[in-house]
């Protein structure tokens, strides 16, 4: 396994009236990040702020090139992005204990926060179509070029995995600093993860190694 401090690109925030960032995804163009009651979207260049969507979002987010799917307690969102009307809801794996969430391939990725587990999910009938174990809590979860990464949180120290998808064995991991903890997580498809914070309305860009 390779394992190696996490390097942090940027800071992006604090946001005005965010305490703490639930999940985080990319559209191809900016950054969103939800905050309990709304999706955020803010530009990854300037960090100017653009827009938000008053929408239920308790955890993670994910993008699917058209729709954003939103964790809201215990169940997925399927969410109009321009309108910001709930097209569709599914059941969230973990019942209201789930964390991360993601999009590849043309099925969502959720992660089980306490229960360490991250499982591919039927975006149509929320059905798990499979399970991936981990030994430390799950947050955040991305895939990027075929790989796929997750956040850890537990006690004080956060770190970012690279696993192996169908194992789970780790690959690969990047430390985040004591005290630094990675709620949401996402790839913008290169080498920059973008990380929530558990503490704080900031997003911070960590670099993917190659």
């Amino acid at each position: 396994m390779k394992q190696s401090t996490a390097e942090i690109l940027r800071e992006y925030g604090p946001f005005a009236d965010v305490e703490r960032v639930h999940g985080v995804s990319f559209d191809g163009n900016n950054v969103w990040f939800a905050s309990g009651e709304k999706l955020n979207a803010f530009d990854p260049e300037s960090g100017q702020n653009l827009r938000s969507i008053d929408v239920a979002a308790h955890a993670g987010t994910a993008w699917d090139g058209q729709h954003f799917f939103q964790l809201a307690n215990d169940l997925i969102h399927k969410i109009d992005p321009d309108t910001g009307q709930v097209l569709a809801t599914i059941p969230a794996p973990g019942g209201g204990g789930d964390s991360g969430l993601t999009w590849a391939e043309g099925t969502l990725w959720v992660g089980q926060y306490r229960e360490r587990k991250i499982h591919q999910v039927d975006p149509e009938t929320g059905a798990i179509l499979c399970t991936i174990e981990s030994n430390r809590f799950v947050t955040g979860v991305t895939w990027v070029e075929g790989e796929l990464w997750h956040a850890t949180w537990e006690g004080d120290q956060s770190d970012l995995r690279r696993v192996d998808p169908k194992s789970g064995k780790v690959l690969e991991k990047l430390d985040m600093p004591a005290g630094m903890g990675v709620s949401g997580l996402e790839s913008d498809g290169g080498d920059r993860l973008y990380c929530g914070s558990t503490s704080a309305g900031v997003v911070r860009a960590v670099r993917r190694p190659r």
